[in-house]
């Protein structure tokens, strides 16, 4: 009797693509074009930070730190989270530093969630969101901001909600929109995490970079949520260090637990010299935060000026260091067309608006730009977008 041939590729693989937003970014290699779709800045970190990592490395801070983070790191971490976020967190207990927040995401996950929970996700999201959950073993459910101000319906929100909803993942300020969630649409959150005993997962990774007079407000500071929210963060987007891949997440001392032990299986840990460095970044003065906000404010503005009159509808973000555009005003079917039009005849890559959404033809004439980019660099772009102008329908 002829065995069936077995299914080589999980189901959960089968779920979704590869990151469409790294692809474009080997797009642009290819084609040699102007890189305005990966969010990784292509200017210097701090020097200081730097140095710090060299002399840790020098130091022979070479060989395992404790699983779930050193203990300067972490001391580090809750020391920031008391004056920035008002969050008293015992590094002990509470924390454990991940490789990058992309690990922390996937490991907080797989702490909490068993078959037949639900994970809430907001669209357009991070492309590992919706991967994340599946990974893990739920199933997402989406619910959708819409533009201009990236609002969602409360009823929605709430309808999404059920016996079988394990958590809700937030991430503010937000990737791809720039949006910020205020204080009233978090109480609603929070109010619904209550209701259904869920779990807010944040990620805050954004958090000093703001705009438009927004300020950053952490789920976890609102009332009855300091038990029930995973606050995730890491070091490298508010120090330019994106390679280092240091993360970490805050939470209460029975979820800490258990992330540490899927932590502790996925990676064992973080790289101990950074960890080290990173101490020393999370002390900088605020100075050092008062100036990130108003270096990427410049560079906001530039590329919204460059965006406008190249031709495209711009949503001015009021965090993060992201733009999304709607691409209707040049004609093209959708924005997968668009992008690719772009990378290789203007030589500037995008990241098509669909890969953030569950449902692609609700991003399809979206693009999203990134302005985390050297002066000299959104020069080049600006010169090259002027080509657009005539192709505008």
């Amino acid at each position: 009797m002829t065995k069936q041939p077995k299914q080589m590729i999980s189901h959960k693989a089968e779920q979704f693509t590869e990151s469409v937003i790294r692809e474009m970014t080997r797009q642009a290699a290819l084609h040699g074009a102007i890189n305005l779709s990966q969010g990784f800045p292509d200017f210097g970190a701090p020097q200081e930070i730097k140095l710090a990592a060299c002399d840790a490395i020098m130091a022979d801070i070479n060989q395992y730190a404790i699983t779930w983070g050193a203990k300067n790191f972490r001391n580090a971490i809750a020391e920031k989270a008391s004056w920035h976020l008002g969050l008293e967190v015992d590094p002990e207990r509470e924390i454990t530093v991940t490789c990058g927040s992309t690990e922390a995401m996937i490991a907080a996950l797989m702490a909490i969630v068993n078959p037949g929970d639900e994970v809430i996700v907001f669209e357009p999201f991070y492309e590992n969101y919706g991967p994340d959950a599946i990974l893990s073993g739920a199933t997402p459910r989406y619910v959708t901001l819409r533009a201009p101000d990236w609002s969602f319906d409360p009823d929605e929100l709430a309808a999404a909600f059920n016996d079988n909803t394990k958590a809700i993942i937030i991430n503010t300020p937000n990737n791809p929109t720039g949006k910020v969630f205020g204080r009233k649409e978090l109480e609603t959150i929070a109010g619904l995490c209550h209701k259904w005993n869920a779990i807010a997962i944040t990620d805050e990774i954004y958090e000093h970079i703001l705009f438009n007079g927004k300020e950053h407000i952490a789920i976890a500071t609102l009332d009855g949520m300091r038990d029930r929210t995973i606050t995730i963060n890491g070091l490298s987007k508010t120090y330019s260090v994106t390679g280092w891949r240091v993360g970490y997440t805050i939470g209460p001392p029975e979820i800490t637990n258990a992330i540490r032990k899927v932590h502790d299986f996925l990676t064992v840990g973080a790289a101990a010299p950074l960890q080290e460095a990173g101490a020393l970044a999370l002390r900088l003065p605020r100075s050092y935060y008062e100036k990130l906000q108003s270096d990427y404010d410049g560079r906001r503005q530039r590329l919204l000026a460059v965006l406008k009159e190249a031709g495209f509808h711009c949503f001015d973000p009021d965090g993060a260091y992201y733009v999304m555009t709607d691409i209707s005003a040049f004609g093209y079917n959708d924005d997968v067309e668009f992008a690719r039009f772009l990378v290789k005849d203007i030589r500037v890559a995008v990241v098509p608006g669909s890969s953030f959404y569950h449902r692609p033809e609700r991003g399809r004439s979206q693009v999203r730009f990134t302005f985390c980019k050297k002066d000299e660099t959104l020069a080049a772009a600006e010169e090259r977008l002027q080509k657009l102008k005539s192709r505008i329908k």
